[in-house]
């Protein structure tokens, strides 16, 4: 089963299929009565865009080195203006 991190949130397939299913939005539907399309309200299918580009950049970094916490303080030292 594949599976997105994001900070202590981790997602599956079927998690995001959740969130689909679970916004407030219509269904249209064919002439077989066959779920076709999905009407959102704006504020939910920009959140999904949202999750969407977190977890594209979760699948980007996943393969990344990770840094301590002190070795962050130490570059943010650096960078401090005097």
């Amino acid at each position: 089963m594949q599976k997105w991190t994001t900070g202590a949130i981790s997602y599956t397939r079927s998690d995001l299929a959740k969130m689909v299913a679970t916004a407030q939005g219509r269904f249209l539907v064919d002439s077989k009565g066959k779920r076709s399309a999905v009407v959102l309200p704006v504020k939910d299918y920009e959140q999904l865009l949202e999750d969407l580009h977190d977890l594209a950049v979760v699948a980007e970094r996943r393969n990344e080195t990770p840094i301590d916490v002190a070795e962050i303080k130490r570059r943010l030292k650096r960078r401090a203006p005097v």
